[in-house]
């Protein structure tokens, strides 16, 4: 059987699994065992899908041969901007009718994205400068993100009701004072974001950062952010949560703010479920390809006997530690690995990633182990920022309920 581009192909024409087996006459299950790689779909089926949203498809002959099309690494290496500019077209298309639009800054593999299509947002444009990041994103939802954001005007963002991003935190102040910048900010990720908001206005803002900005720079990086929000005429909150408390079975903790344009008005971070789940839940057994030599086990691993690192197996309970984008240099006071592999201890196997994150299997990561490694450890656990979605969007629906009220009442 040949291999076909089926889950990118659904993704791109906006289709939920049900709607794209009731196109071919299958079962929602066998839909998603095709996705998922554990049974083939005959030529058969495919042709007849393909058949089906050619037919439905209102664009012109050339986009939709684009949608057919699966773009390899190297080919969005070679022709990324002509890659990302189309597939952002057919992006705006299908975002038309969403409850509300939003953009992906820094977008890695689009945990934030994920979140925000989740609870009923359509994503309008997306950037991330790394190219394997950037094949990733493409592989699971049908959109190469924009390069280097400080290379893109503001004028060739869209229009957006949210702008969603995760901002590297680097001191501003030290910065601002070597170079002689007008603001703080200049020099940095986070002057390109502000630069975005002030161009563009967006209702609300979503950030998120680790939770050592809130001390980074003597308390002055935060300080900082706060302050250019405050006067670029939004107000703010800010927290730090633990993916722990929300069904995820790593300890992680982020730093979240939510902004708003205009006055101040009700908003509350969710409320964490306490609800807790063990790492051994996670594991599976007989992995391999995963092994940690026996070599290094006796000369680094386990040279001291400190109770390091932390070895997990089926029965463990508790989380792990968190997952850093360096996970891949096994480093032994910082790392949780399985107790199981031809060696006897591995490394975490994609599938426990992904669930220490709060992805679905069925993500594809279509790029080495090494690259799998930072592009998890840099990502958002998507059922923390879900939960904060479902407020910002309530939060938003308030805002407009009561411009509404006003306006009649002005009328």
């Amino acid at each position: 059987m040949e291999h076909f581009p089926i889950k990118a192909t659904r993704k791109k024409l906006s289709l939920t699994q049900k709607q794209a087996a009731n196109l071919v006459g299958v079962s929602k299950s066998t839909w998603q065992q095709w996705e998922l790689g554990s049974r083939s779909m005959h030529t058969a089926f495919w042709e007849m899908f393909i058949s089906k949203v050619s037919d439905q498809n209102t664009s012109n002959e050339s986009e939709f041969t684009l949608i057919n099309k699966e773009f390899s690494l190297k080919d969005i290496k070679n022709n990324h901007l002509e890659i990302a500019s189309i597939t952002h077209k057919n992006e705006h298309r299908l975002s038309a009718n969403k409850n509300f639009s939003f953009i992906d800054l820094f977008a890695g593999i689009g945990g934030i994205r994920t979140a925000f299509t989740s609870v009923g947002g359509g994503c309008v444009f997306s950037s991330e400068i790394d190219l394997f990041a950037q094949h990733t994103y493409y592989t699971n939802y049908g959109v190469v993100p924009f390069g280097d954001i400080t290379k893109i005007e503001s004028l060739d963002i869209p229009e957006h009701d949210i702008l969603c991003g995760g901002f590297p935190c680097q001191p501003f102040s030290h910065i601002g004072k070597r170079e002689g910048f007008e603001h703080p900010t200049q020099g940095t990720m986070f002057h390109e974001v502000l630069r975005i908001i002030l161009a563009k206005k967006p209702k609300a803002i979503f950030l998120e950062n680790v939770p050592g900005i809130v001390n980074h720079d003597e308390g002055r990086t935060l300080s900082v952010v706060l302050d250019s929000l405050k006067m670029a005429g939004y107000e703010c909150h800010h927290t730090i949560l633990n993916a722990s408390e929300f069904g995820i079975p790593q300890s992680r903790k982020r730093f979240y703010l939510v902004g708003f344009l205009g006055k101040e008005i009700d908003f509350e971070f969710p409320t964490p479920p306490k609800k807790y789940v063990d790492i051994g839940d996670f594991i599976d057994m007989g992995v391999t390809g995963y092994s940690i030599s026996k070599h290094l086990q006796k000369s680094y691993l386990f040279k001291k006997d400190d109770g390091r690192p932390v070895i997990v197996d089926k029965n463990s309970k508790g989380t792990m530690k968190t997952l850093v984008s360096t996970y891949h240099k096994i480093q032994r006071l910082t790392g949780t690995f399985v107790r199981d592999g031809e060696t006897g201890i591995r490394l975490l196997s994609q599938n426990e990633c992904k669930a220490a994150m709060g992805f679905p299997k069925d993500f594809v990561i279509p790029v080495s182990r090494t690259q799998m490694y930072r592009q998890m450890g840099n990502s958002v656990v998507i059922p923390v920022v879900e939960a904060i979605a479902e407020k910002v969007v309530l939060s938003l629906k308030f805002m407009e309920n009561t411009h509404n009220a006003s306006q009649i009442r002005t009328d």
